[in-house]
């Protein structure tokens, strides 16, 4: 069955590859926590999705503290100058908009 938080987190980490490039060679720093923090996304909306319960929410608000975390990387490359602007702004906006869904259930 579909789950479009997941689908939407994994064509965000597609979507960012040119970014993981970029950041590759600017700053390998920023660049694994870019990853970190996407891979985070995926492990917290896959748990979540399996999970009942209390700790539920929690995971999806921790994906959601991921995703935001990747906005801060994004943002922190646009200052740097690396990027003219932060990628992918309405599908990371409408990600964010389903975890805060989710996270509120």
């Amino acid at each position: 069955m579909p789950f479009l938080a997941l689908d939407l987190s994994l064509d965000l980490i597609r979507g960012l590859r040119p970014t993981i490039e970029l950041l590759r060679r600017k700053s390998p720093r920023l660049r694994r926590q870019l990853e970190d923090s996407l891979a985070g996304i995926v492990q917290n909306v896959c748990e979540g999705s399996g999970r009942a319960g209390g700790d539920r929410p929690a995971l999806y608000r921790y994906a959601l503290g991921s995703l935001r975390e990747v906005n801060g990387i994004l943002l922190a490359a646009v200052a740097f100058g690396w990027l003219a602007e932060a990628p992918l702004a309405p599908e990371r906006d409408r990600l964010g908009g389903i975890l805060f869904g989710l996270q509120r259930r």
